[in-house]
């Protein structure tokens, strides 16, 4: 599953948190921190594991 990585607009605060595609599409989350539903989503990289064939 995806993780998306926020932060709270209000506290500051950082947070990872784990939604399936659908999921993320239809709610926004709460910071864990303070509640506050004012979060932005931020850009963060992707790591991919594969496994090696051979």
């Amino acid at each position: 599953m995806p993780m998306y990585e926020y932060r709270c607009e209000d506290c500051g605060h950082e947070f990872t948190t784990v939604l399936t595609i659908s999921e993320h599409d239809k709610t926004k989350p709460k910071c864990p921190k303070c509640k506050s539903k004012k979060v932005q989503q931020t850009l963060s990289s992707v790591f991919v594991k594969t496994s090696r064939k051979g």
